[in-house]
């Protein structure tokens, strides 16, 4: 089944994407392109890069004859080898569209620290390009390991693969998260990649920032007149981001421990999503001037009071054999973020995320102030909400107050409704990778972290995360299947939100 939107070519869509590049004032992009994925053989590459990679084939923005992929790992694989389990992570792909696109991967093996691998890779590169016979030559790193050894690949990608200084193109590298554990590591870690490349050639990807509601975060904000003078301490009371799992750490839990749910969603996933919906207006669209606009307000954020923080712990999480017993990594997290600046001074941005749950969601949660001289006497009911579902069942919903069908005059609560399931049943919604991978071809680092944004989120939290480590802020216990640790609503009620009883929002359906 084909990824494209139903009634658009792939030559149209190719053309509506080459607009957007000159709209945003990026370089218009041709010659021969070779995709590089270091880490090939593993969960990474072949569940999420390669898929990714696939279905910007299947749509016509990376075609045969101007792309090659290579695939590189120290498994002992030959090019079938390769094809073949990355097959395996494509079911239902149309046979012929699948192997013309497997046909474009080649594979090298080789260690990560060491140069022969990489000259053997350099030289496959090379024969490829030479047989393009194109004068310009991109080349895209995509480093689906550990960040333990970005150093030492970066070194050994800088030393041997660069692109040939003879010829027009680029070289560009994607780093995937965690970028260090704490303000000191991502430093050092920053210091290291920032002597081999330049800024502009590094894309720091969170696939948070390639999810379609999260992009669609700045079209709601400026767009649209109903926002612009209601998004501020005068008329919101707080907003809730949160992240749920209705898993545990699944076998994961020795490496998991390491890092805990602070470090592995809060500061980066929920912490890019708030900075979408707290940062001013940019003065343009131009990756710059938005990623500006995101290191402001993440420089607004007070230091984190231990008083408005919960962490918790779900039962069962240390009877994992990789997990130790005196462990206090929380699985839970509940933290209270405040602005000092104009705008948001006084509202409480509750980011909240925890494994083991009640329920799987991401969302995004704007609760208003009560209505003044409430003459209905419907405050009890709950308060207008503006909720955006990332996911899953992506959506957009008001929590309105109406009147009740019937005689009486009564009230209740429903909803203004954008189902994306409903809206656009013909379209089919990228994956972030897909999204990311295309934004770093053709040079866009709109929705990929700076250096110093990544220096200011690491700011904020690693006081937080030094006292976890120090044992001064415990996890308290929590039940698996529950809605966490009671702490955390409690929390949330002490900083001002009021939960709404009784009203439940159901996805619409198409039966």
């Amino acid at each position: 089944m084909s990824g494209g939107s139903a009634g658009s070519s792939p030559s149209s869509r190719r053309n509506s994407f080459n607009s957007l590049s000159r709209d945003l004032d990026l370089p218009s992009e041709q010659g021969c392109l070779s995709i590089v994925v270091l880490g090939a053989s593993g969960d990474l590459a072949k569940k999420k890069t390669f898929p990714a990679l696939y279905h910007l084939f299947d749509q016509g923005f990376i075609q045969s004859g101007e792309v090659h992929i290579f695939g590189y790992a120290r498994s002992n694989l030959s090019d079938d080898g390769l094809r073949e389990r990355i097959r395996g992570y494509l079911k239902g792909a149309p046979e012929e569209d699948l192997s013309e696109f497997l046909q474009l991967i080649k594979y090298v093996s080789g260690s990560y620290d060491n140069g022969e691998g990489f000259e053997k890779l350099n030289k496959a590169i090379s024969e490829y390009e030479a047989s393009s016979k194109s004068g310009s030559y991109r080349r895209l790193f995509y480093l689906a390991l550990p960040p333990s050894v970005y150093p030492s690949v970066c070194k050994m990608i800088r030393t041997y693969c660069m692109n040939p200084s003879s010829h027009a193109g680029w070289t560009r590298v994607i780093v995937e998260k965690p970028f260090g554990k704490d303000l000191d590591s991502a430093e050092e870690l920053s210091a290291q990649l920032g002597e081999l490349f330049e800024e502009h050639q590094l894309y720091r990807i969170d696939h948070y920032l390639g999810k379609e509601l999260v992009q669609n975060l700045l079209v709601l904000r400026f767009a649209n007149r109903l926002f612009l003078p209601l998004w501020n301490r005068d008329n919101i009371d707080n907003i809730q981001i949160v992240f749920r799992e209705d898993f545990g750490t699944e076998g994961r839990g020795g490496y998991f421990d390491q890092y805990g749910i602070i470090r592995d969603i809060i500061q980066n996933h929920l912490l890019q999503v708030f900075c979408l919906v707290a940062m001013e207006k940019p003065v343009s669209l131009k990756p710059e001037h938005i990623r500006d606009e995101k290191v402001k307000v993440l420089q607004s954020v007070n230091p984190i009071n231990p008083e408005e923080v919960v962490l918790g712990q779900y039962d069962g999480y240390k009877d994992d054999p990789t997990v130790p017993d005196d462990s206090n990594t929380p699985t839970f997290a509940s933290v209270v973020l405040r602005v000092h600046n104009e705008r948001w001074e006084g509202v409480p941005f509750i980011l909240k995320a925890g494994k083991a749950l009640n329920s799987r969601k991401a969302e995004v949660r704007v609760q208003f102030k009560d209505v003044p001289g409430d003459i209905f006497k419907c405050k009890k009911q709950g308060r207008n909400e503006f909720v955006i579902r990332l996911q899953p069942s992506e959506a957009m919903y008001m929590k309105l107050t109406v009147k009740k069908p019937g005689l009486e005059m009564a009230t209740e609560q429903s909803e203004l409704d954008l189902s994306y399931g409903m809206r656009y049943q013909n379209v089919k919604i990228p994956e972030a990778y897909e999204r990311l991978i295309l934004d770093t071809i053709r040079g866009d680092q709109q929705h990929f972290v700076r250096r110093d944004e990544l220096k200011a989120a690491w700011q904020i939290f690693t006081p937080l995360l030094h006292d976890i480590d120090d044992g001064k802020l415990k996890a308290v216990p929590y039940q698996p299947g529950s809605r966490g640790p009671k702490e955390a609503d409690e929390l949330s009620a002490r900083v001002g939100y009021v939960q709404t009883h009784g009203y439940i929002w159901i996805p619409p359906t198409l039966a």
